[in-house]
Parts: C-alpha cells; sequence; structure tokens
C-alpha cells in the first residue's frame, strides 16, 4: 500500500500543487527533490512507496534518475509527470522502468488516479 512518497521536481511551484493534492487524499511527503541527483540519494535514504518524478531538471533528468533507482530498487514505483509528451521522451521513461507517464497540467483524480492504477 502506497502511503510515504518522493517528489523529484525543479519547480516549487509543481511541489506545493503534489504536496497538497497527495496530503489531502492521505498521503504522506516524505521528501522534496529539486533535481535527479537528490532525488536518488533521497530514494535511497528515504525508501518511499512512491515517486514523482519530472522529466526536465538540471543536474541529472528524470529519465536517468528513474534509471539509477531501479537499477538498485528494481520493484520501485515512478510516475513520471512532464510537460512534454512527445513519443521518444514516453519510450525512454517505459525502458527506464517508469511505472507511470503523466502530462502536466494535472489535477487531484489525474493524480489519484495514477497512484490507484499502482497500488
Amino acid at each position: 500500500m502506497i502511503k510515504r512518497v518522493l517528489l523529484v521536481d525543479d519547480s516549487p511551484m509543481i511541489h506545493n500543487l503534489l504536496r497538497k493534492t497527495l496530503e489531502k487524499n492521505g498521503y504522506e511527503v516524505c521528501g522534496d527533490a529539486k533535481n535527479g541527483s537528490e532525488g536518488v540519494e533521497m530514494y535511497m535514504s528515504l525508501m518511499p512507496d512512491l515517486v514523482f518524478m519530472d522529466v526536465t531538471m538540471p543536474i541529472m533528468d528524470g529519465i536517468e534518475a528513474a534509471k539509477k533507482i531501479k537499477e538498485k530498487h528494481g520493484s520501485a514505483k515512478i510516475i513520471m509527470l512532464t510537460a512534454m509528451g512527445d513519443e521518444e521522451i514516453m519510450t525512454q521513461a517505459k525502458e527506464a522502468g517508469v511505472d507511470i507517464f503523466l502530462k502536466k497540467p494535472f489535477d487531484d483524480y489525474k493524480i489519484v488516479s495514477a497512484i490507484a492504477k499502482i497500488e
């Protein structure tokens, strides 16, 4: 069952929106990372039930971060959130082991539905 969620996105606005949606629906945000490198480190130390990951971030992008997390923890659950939705990025995300690919903008229903699909 998913309870603890790690947010990995370089946008403070996205962190705030996601946090509100998740907490309103009974999930705990256990960490906030601003780039993929921080996200990988936080995943390893916090071991969350789920990761929301942006694609385009400084230092390390979301695809590379997802690969690194999945290499060490194949059962990690990752939902990728992005403003970009081209086929190539979606294919790379799937190859990296991303469970669900969501496009921004998102709403509460999309977030909660995506979590329900992988629980």
